[in-house]
């Protein structure tokens, strides 16, 4: 997948379960880098920041603190536990990004894995299996494909 010019991206990704998210960013990156794609990785403390962080790279960009990103790949996991913790951090995450994309048109390829347990985590995260990472990363520069089709892409 490739765009016309070299895209920039902010890979934001929550640190909660380092090795899923290490997994996950070196699935991320590989399909980046086959992209073309600048990358700059960018890490909180679980994805109930990412929102909270692409937006201020888009505010830092808006008032020219830094050159605007292309697009933007959210990545972590999030796993169910005995309290209704799971639901609210899985919903309002989700809800931060869509609010991004939509409010704002931000390309953004979805990475945060909402699963059971650990099992299911690294079924998801692993490079030799269903590599979750690669698909944020994607649907990402698709995303980005779509803002310049639409005529919506601001060179950095």
């Amino acid at each position: 997948m490739s765009t016309p010019s070299k895209p920039r991206i902010l890979v934001v990704e929550a640190r909660f379960y380092e090795e899923i998210a290490d997994e996950l960013f070196a699935g991320a990156e590989e399909a980046l880098q086959e992209a073309g794609a600048s990358v700059e990785r960018l890490q909180v403390p679980g994805a109930f920041e990412i929102p909270a962080a692409i937006s201020m790279a888009i505010a830092a960009a808006d008032v020219g603190q830094r050159p605007p990103y292309d697009g933007f790949v959210a990545l972590g996991c999030v796993i169910r536990g005995e309290t209704s913790h799971y639901d609210y951090v899985c919903g309002e995450s989700a809800r931060g990004l869509q609010e991004l994309a939509t409010g704002d048109l931000a390309a953004i390829g979805y990475g945060i894995l909402t699963v059971e347990n650990a099992d299911q985590a690294w079924a998801r995260a692993d490079r030799k299996r269903k590599n979750k990472g690669r698909d944020a990363a994607e649907a990402c520069l698709r995303m980005i494909e779509l803002r310049r089709h639409f005529g919506l892409h601001e060179e950095a």
